[in-house]
């Protein structure tokens, strides 16, 4: 009896570890991009590029891009695997460790680029240092394969969780993107994890929902028809923003580090130079367009601007995530199209920053296959649950037409670059490693 208890005890202690480092690491993150943020002349990352003269908007992205590309330069020297694909790869497959020194270093990276103003999401260095904590847990706590890997995908959660306060779509972002299996053995300590995670975020930083809390409503039943054809529309869109960030990274591989990330940042902040909105991660223009507040031509040019500014600065290799930026493509899209339908059809349509929301939730579906995820994030980041049936509706659309139109989601085709393909069956997972012969991974 001793040794199942000991591994129990093991097992629970690395879970709960993990969830106070991830959500430890996400404070620390968010306070410290603050504190810079303020030392530059703003309260948010949009507002100090608003405020900083022509010169400044292209100075610092080039400036956080060199940097970022000099940390880069000495990462690329550990030969391992980074990124949320090889986390992934760790945790279906359990055949690749999760890099500490190159996880840590990819973080720095991060943290320089968005700091600086360039278009990037912070979600990715949280999800890497929450994978990089169940590391670190496997070798304090000597885990075995199968418990590591149930830890690491704990510890993904817990990252997702601190970075959107979403705790229940932090569980289905893994269930649904990372392990594509439910297994009771993996859902309860990430259950545990994301809960312990998102408590200890909420006690420092609040608990009100990211977005603040909204009260939008379904007008008639009649009308998830148009929320229908929102995940239509929204999902070649958000195909064609993977196909740019694919193109992207193939044009810039062409050019050395640490020059290629300083010139995809020079090149995102002459786009800052007439729109600084465009900054950041996209949070405070998209909960302007949920407050409705953003004018029709400042949509438009985001909607234009922000995948190009997004793809100069991923693109480029300044580590980063594109998660949050895809929020405000759909949020964009989302407004202009309930803007049309009131044209024709008047007052039956609901309100813009309805359509906006439901729009991000299906940009979110399209570029990753998660309907559930991107539907119930949506109603965690407004803390709005009225409007489930129309995002259940917009978001399983646009993941259905999206698969038809390009059969990888934004992080699969992270993994496909590298030669791993995988693809999810009622059999359970099957990965193709070559032409030649695949395997089933239930």
């Amino acid at each position: 009896m001793s040794a199942p208890i000991s591994v129990w005890w093991r097992r629970w202690t690395a879970v709960i570890a993990v969830a106070l480092v991830a959500a430890g690491f996400a404070i620390v993150f968010r306070a410290s991009l603050a504190a810079v943020v303020g030392l530059l002349g703003g309260r948010t990352i949009v507002a100090m590029i608003s405020a900083a003269p022509a010169w400044e908007r292209i100075a610092l992205p080039a400036i956080g891009g060199l940097c970022a590309g000099l940390v880069m330069l000495i990462a690329a020297r550990v030969r391992e695997g980074a990124g949320v694909g090889f986390v992934m790869e760790a945790i279906v497959l359990g055949r690749v460790r999760v890099p500490l020194t190159r996880s840590a270093l990819n973080v720095v990276g991060s943290w320089l680029a968005i700091a600086s103003g360039n278009s990037l999401g912070r979600e990715a260095p949280l999800i890497q240092f929450g994978a990089a904590a169940g590391e670190g847990a496997r070798r304090a706590f000597a885990l075995d394969n199968v418990t590591a890997r149930i830890v690491l995908a704990a510890g993904v959660a817990s990252g997702f969780a601190s970075a959107y306060n979403a705790p229940v779509a932090a569980v289905l972002f893994v269930v649904e993107i990372v392990t594509g299996v439910v297994v009771l053995e993996a859902i309860v300590p990430m259950l545990v994890a994301v809960v312990i995670a998102t408590i200890a975020t909420r006690y420092v930083v609040g608990g009100a929902p990211l977005y603040g809390a909204r009260a939008f409503e379904l007008h008639a039943p009649a009308e998830l028809l148009a929320f229908a054809g929102l995940g239509l529309l929204v999902a070649p869109i958000g195909v064609g923003f993977l196909r740019l960030l694919g193109l992207s990274d193939r044009l810039w591989r062409k050019l050395p580090m640490p020059w290629r990330p300083a010139l995809g940042g020079l090149l995102c902040g002459a786009i800052l130079i007439g729109l600084p909105m465009a900054a950041g991660n996209g949070f405070e223009p998209l909960a302007a367009l949920l407050d409705g507040k953003l004018a029709v031509a400042v949509v438009v040019w985001l909607l234009v601007a922000k995948p190009v500014a997004t793809a100069m600065a991923v693109g480029s290799g300044n580590p980063g995530g594109a998660f949050t930026p895809t929020l405000l493509i759909g949020g964009c899209t989302g407004t202009l199209y309930a803007l049309g339908l009131h044209g024709m059809f008047g007052d039956a349509i609901g309100s813009p920053s309805t359509y906006a929301l439901v729009g991000l939730a299906a940009a979110m579906a399209a570029t990753t296959h998660a309907p559930l995820t991107g539907a119930v994030l949506a109603c965690e980041l407004s803390g709005d649950y009225a409007l489930m049936l129309p995002l259940l509706v917009a978001t399983a659309v646009a993941a259905a037409w999206a698969r038809r139109l390009y059969v990888d989601s934004v992080y699969t085709a992270e993994l496909s670059r590298r030669g791993l393909r995988w693809r999810l069956t009622l059999d359970g997972r099957r990965v193709i490693e070559s032409q030649q012969h695949s395997v089933d991974v239930v």
